[in-house]
């Protein structure tokens, strides 16, 4: 019972990493600004471009990034950590090896979750995109870099964030199904990656009527 109960307290604290609303919080500290009531009203480093500017856009972004990675980080620690404590691991619990990438999975699903749904801004946040790439880089780093590349090029030729996000969200799903990967990881790509496109659903319906735009300009749709 008590492996169990640590367990779900190690996936408490993965969501929690990945509901810190950075977005949010830039706005608070730097002009006093709901950012939710500016540019597309979302908490993402684009809105943020869109509202602050570039530097406090990275610093959203870069932060976004490391939740994901702090997340898988500190699943796969506080894993190996559980098995060292005779008090903690029954006799009967998983072989490490086969728990290992499941908890490793569920905490990245949690930080994503935890983007998407924070706790702190009653459960209205991002689109999890930045967050995921960080669970992609910390899980596994090839296809990390792969979607990352994806996202890179196809906002170097369009220049919109959305098509970026929602084919690297494609492009990780394949990747990780063409790779040697445990079915965790799979599974963990393929529902986070379609969560990804899921909540760019506003964005699908602006790219399909030609009014998505681009990146530097006004969204035309407050409530995307």
């Amino acid at each position: 019972m008590v492996f169990w109960t640590a367990g779900v307290a190690g996936l408490a604290v993965a969501y929690l990493l990945g509901s810190l609303p950075t977005g949010y919080l830039a706005g608070r500290l730097l002009r006093g600004i709901d950012i939710r009531e500016h540019g597309s009203r979302s908490i993402g480093a684009t809105n943020v471009l869109r509202t602050l500017g570039k530097w406090p856009a990275l610093v959203v972004l870069l932060t976004d990034v490391l939740k994901g990675v702090g997340a898988v980080v500190f699943a796969g620690w506080f894993s190996s950590w559980i098995y060292t404590v005779p008090s903690v691991t029954p006799p009967a619990a998983p072989d490490p090896q086969t728990f290992l990438p499941w908890a490793v999975s569920l905490a990245g699903l949690a930080a994503l979750l935890g983007h998407s749904r924070p706790v702190w801004l009653n459960f209205a946040g991002g689109k999890s995109a930045a967050t995921g790439l960080g669970v992609l880089l910390a899980m596994s780093w090839p296809v990390g870099l792969g979607a990352a590349a994806v996202f890179a090029a196809v906002l170097a030729v369009f220049r919109i964030v959305s098509l970026g996000s929602m084919l690297a969200a494609l492009a990780a799903i394949a990747i990780v199904f063409g790779l040697e990967h445990p079915l965790p990881y799979r599974l963990l790509v393929a529902a986070g990656g379609l969560t990804v496109i899921a909540l760019h659903r506003a964005n699908i319906q602006r790219l399909l009527a030609g009014m998505e735009p681009r990146l530097g300009q006004r969204s035309p749709d407050p409530k995307s």
